[in-house]
């Protein structure tokens, strides 16, 4: 089999495309190339979407844990210190007992119990109150000036948000964003390891780089070969991030623009 047939064979197979029965002997440098690469779709898949929904839940609760008004303090303070005072993977595996539980009496929360959804609400959730805490110490560090020239415009409300707040906050806190994006792609590989079931063998990269691992008793191809995938991802999340920075730092000279540096975290 030329390697071409084999991407043709496995290129979707993460997504229930495909071959249905996954190589027994003999692998190839091809096969794990396209197998870890096809489980790398769902990686993207949970990562894109948890980012960008929970981004929108993060701008809210750095919002509310800003305000004076206790009602909405609170709950975003409480939100922000259960997700992040608990580890990811005791969340994902709470989350799959309590929708399995749900789905007992409620057949309509069944959908929740597939990693697809299930998971992706954990991660949304998850991201949204790491990203909260950093939008809010960049609420925290908006210059007074900012503020009180919005005053002196007369603007007020919704205008002084969109216009002057929300910039601003975004710019001081897009480079520390960009860090919790790449770590939430990491995360993803969580998934498919916790309570969350694999279902037909449609898992992620991770999933098919230890199935490779376990059945040539060398982890060695693998794994190096995921890596390397998730390098490429890191460096593709780096430079569009660094596109939006610029965006928002366009008004700054050159030498006085924040960059944006990577800064893994080993262990969250």
């Amino acid at each position: 089999m030329s390697c071409w047939e084999t991407i043709a064979d496995y290129g979707l197979r993460s997504l229930g495309h495909g071959e249905r029965l996954l190589p027994r002997s003999d692998f190839t440098l091809c096969q794990q190339f396209t197998l870890i690469g096809s489980g790398m779709i769902w990686n993207i898949y949970f990562g894109t979407l948890a980012l960008v929904s929970g981004f929108v839940l993060a701008t809210a609760v750095a919002m509310g844990k800003a305000a004076r008004n206790p009602w909405l303090r609170k709950p975003a303070e409480w939100f922000v210190f259960v997700f992040r005072g608990s580890p990811l993977f005791i969340q994902f595996f709470f989350a799959y007992f309590l929708f399995l539980s749900l789905k007992t009496s409620y057949a309509a929360f069944a959908p929740l119990t597939a990693a697809a959804l299930g998971a992706l609400i954990v991660l949304f959730l998850n991201t949204a109150a790491y990203s909260a805490e950093i939008f809010y110490g960049a609420l925290q560090s908006i210059p007074k000036g900012d503020i009180e020239a919005a005053d002196a415009y007369g603007m007020s409300g919704w205008s002084r948000f969109r216009r002057i707040i929300w910039p601003t906050m975004l710019r001081l806190g897009w480079p520390a964003y960009t860090n919790e994006a790449i770590f939430l792609f990491h995360a993803t590989t969580l998934v498919f390891f916790s309570g969350f079931p694999t279902i037909k063998q449609k898992g992620d990269a991770l999933y098919y780089a230890q199935y490779f691992a376990d059945k040539t008793f060398n982890p060695f191809i693998p794994y190096p070969i995921l890596a390397f995938y998730f390098i490429l991802l890191t460096l593709t999340v780096i430079f569009l991030f660094g596109r939006v920075n610029a965006r928002l730092n366009r008004h700054l000279p050159q030498d006085t623009r924040s960059k944006i540096r990577l800064r893994p975290q080993l262990i969250r």
